[in-house]
């Protein structure tokens, strides 16, 4: 080989290997730069740009290296850049904290999460907002009962209708306000804040269903009435659909519904086995004493119990059971007759 070949090769080489070394120390400047996830509120003030975030990211500790941060912006030409706080943190590196600023600022560091279980009535789910909010359950209730907030939540939804305003209605917002998780600007949110939040997930919802609930024979007041019966008597999403079809087959030959869940909202306790006083007591929405739908829900219902309720299983059964006495079992067990529920009850109900 030439001594000017082998020279050539000697220098490629270098020149190979020192590109690949600048490479190596580039991606290590734009490496996280240590693996604490703890979160730093970094702002970012009005009128701000990436390059001249790099000396503040550095004094962060956010970064490695305030030249190799705005060589990657230069080159990757990131959104633009909005005024605010945001959570960064040392374990995300270069990439990850540009990701987080030009997503926009969408950080809220007073922001509270509340999370509202399905099948709860509005005394409870006033409980659970007040546990994070700085109202009491009563102040809440105040507002959600008060004839002005209900006759303004009238106006806004589709949904909610003078039905509510039955003066045999515990609480006219019972049964309407969605259970689901949620995340509020802060403890500081007003009463209506709350409700308008859970009522605009109730309207997402149930727009989905809203031709055939136009179309159907009951009320959506009624339908959700059904719903929150549905979400107490049935375990199992699958046995939701086949729950309402009882209850809308004991309406059609004008049957008492005797659902438990009435029942229990009436005397405001639940219990497994209930008295003859308490099956007896006179309330609206106590279905062992009055026929058909009671006067209004008697707890939030879930999605699954509002589909149940809009398309119900066609069957023919008028009794059903669930197996309380097997705490492994979530079965239920339907019967066409009182024979063979009577008969159910024997097999399975053991334990009274």
């Amino acid at each position: 080989m030439k001594r000017s070949t082998k020279i050539g090769l000697i220098t490629l080489g270098s020149i190979l290997l020192l590109i690949i070394i600048v490479i190596a120390l580039f991606m290590f400047q734009l490496s996280p730069v240590s693996k604490d996830d703890t979160v730093i509120e970094f702002e970012v003030a009005k009128g701000s740009t990436y390059s001249t975030l790099a000396s503040s990211l550095k004094e962060a500790g956010l970064i490695r290296s305030p030249l190799a941060y705005k060589i990657y912006v230069k080159v990757t030409n990131p959104e633009s850049l909005e005024a605010g706080k945001y959570p960064l943190s040392k374990n995300m590196g270069v990439s990850k904290i540009v990701e987080v600023l030009s997503g926009g600022n969408t950080y809220n560091p007073d922001a509270v999460t509340i999370s509202i279980p399905e099948g709860r009535n509005i005394e409870q789910v006033a409980e659970y907002v007040a546990d994070v909010i700085d109202l009491s359950e009563e102040e809440l209730l105040e507002v959600w009962d008060s004839p002005e907030f209900v006759d303004q939540v009238i106006e806004k939804y589709w949904f909610v209708t003078d039905e509510v305003k039955n003066e045999d209605i515990r609480h006219p917002l019972e049964g309407y306000l969605f259970p689901s998780t949620y995340e509020l600007t802060s403890k500081e949110v007003s009463a209506e804040y709350v409700a308008y939040r859970m009522l605009d997930q109730m309207d997402v919802v149930l727009s989905k269903y809203r031709e055939d609930i136009e179309a159907s024979r009951y009320s959506v007041h009624e339908l959700l009435t059904m719903a929150s019966i549905v979400e107490y008597e049935a375990i199992l999403d699958e046995d939701r659909p086949v729950v309402a079809g009882v209850f809308y087959n004991r309406l059609a030959i004008d049957m008492k519904l005797q659902s438990c869940a009435t029942l229990g909202y009436a005397i405001g306790e639940w219990k497994l086995t209930y008295t003859t006083k308490d099956m007896n007591t006179d309330s609206k929405y106590n279905t062992y004493y009055y026929y058909g739908l009671p006067v209004g829900p008697g707890g939030m219902p879930s999605k699954a119990s509002i589909e149940a309720a809009i398309y119900p299983d066609s069957n023919d059964y008028y009794y059903f059971m669930a197996n309380v006495c097997d705490a492994t079992s979530q079965k239920t067990y339907f019967a066409k007759t009182l024979a063979e529920h009577e008969e159910n009850v024997r097999k399975y109900l053991t334990c009274f």
